[in-house]
């Protein structure tokens, strides 16, 4: 073993490499996994136990000489190694560059915030991973309704002493958690993502951007609300669009609403997007129940106040007129390139 161990590393040694040609040959002959030194280091099992470390210490020396061999070889046949640059091929096409550009969600988003912020909306934030007790038990959601169910919520864990825990099916809780904080009035706009478990189509996702807001003082009307909702459309999407408000309901609100603007693709004639109707709806709004306002510890004989919650994604959708919301969530570059800063 030692014989032929002294044997290969002379061998190695005289192996003349003058081109690429002799560099690839020599590799294939020793350095790789099949090679002559891989062949010796599989014959290491069989020599007695007493002579290993110093056979395996030579076969350790051999392999660092063939590895050193091919260095200086691929150094020396290196086209800059005689002061030559490499070859340019100049019919290549030459490469583009791009530059990095704000996601249209927090494009749109962004204006959201700037436009209520205008409005004197101050903005806050809360915990995605919320307790069953400010996304349901507050917001005057009762122990049976649907929204509960497996089929639309995330739980994390259940039946823990605290409360369920789960996914925020809405941002609500965040309004929640300042009325409990805070004193009126309040007047405050809630970003953030939420969480459904829905079926995935081109238009819906298990998970989407939403922004609410709240605004609670004295002798608050709906028609204030109405007043709100109409200048943040005509400043998202244009003077022209028109509103169209339809009686709804939601546990939290007490009357509620859902808010529709002219499709963005037919101008309010009928096409596939907006089911031959028309309309868009954008959001859901009302009055804030009287009993919400109960469990945050604010009299509702004395305050009123209104609230309101859209999907900032499907405005996305609306600005940009795209027809796909997991097109929002895939990270193409073809997709986000067509939005520069």
């Amino acid at each position: 073993m030692e014989e032929a161990i002294r044997s290969l590393l002379q061998e190695i040694s005289d192996f003349g490499i003058r081109s690429d040609k002799d560099l690839e040959a020599f590799r294939l002959k020793y350095t790789v996994r099949k090679g002559l030194i891989a062949a010796l280091f599989g014959q290491l099992k069989s020599v007695a136990p007493e002579e290993r470390p110093r056979i395996g210490q030579l076969l350790n020396t051999l392999k660092q000489s063939a590895d050193q061999k091919v260095a200086d070889a691929d150094e020396a046949l290196s086209p800059t190694s005689a002061g030559k640059a490499p070859a340019l091929d100049l019919t290549l096409p030459g490469r583009r560059y791009f530059t990095g550009s704000e996601h249209p969600v927090q494009k749109v988003l962004g204006e959201m915030k700037q436009i209520f912020s205008a409005m004197g909306f101050s903005i806050a934030t809360g915990p995605e991973l919320e307790l069953d007790r400010y996304n349901f038990d507050m917001l005057n959601f009762p122990p049976d309704h649907p929204a509960r169910d497996m089929q639309d919520t995330f739980f994390v864990t259940r039946g823990n002493p605290s409360g369920d825990v789960l996914l925020r099916t809405h941002t609500s809780p965040v309004q929640v958690r300042v009325m409990l904080d805070n004193p009126p009035p309040i007047r405050v706009i809630c970003p953030g993502k939420v969480y459904r478990n829905e079926a995935i189509s081109s238009r819906s996702y298990c998970v989407f951007h939403q922004l609410e807001g709240l605004y609670i003082d004295r002798n608050v009307s709906f028609a204030d609300l109405k007043a709100t909702i109409y200048s943040f459309a005509r400043q998202m999407f244009g003077k022209e669009v028109k509103l169209r408000f339809r009686p709804s309901f939601f546990p939290f609100t007490e009357p509620s609403a859902e808010v529709d603007v002219t499709c963005y693709l037919c101008g309010g004639k009928g096409c596939r997007v907006c089911k031959k109707s028309g309309w868009l709806e954008i959001m859901g709004c009302g009055m804030v129940h009287p009993n919400v306002m109960r469990n945050c510890g604010i009299d509702p004989e004395t305050w009123s106040g209104y609230a309101f919650g859209m999907g900032v994604d499907r405005t996305v959708l609306l600005r940009y007129k795209i027809d796909d919301i997991r097109l929002l969530f895939e990270n193409d570059l073809r997709m986000l390139r067509q939005f520069p800063a």
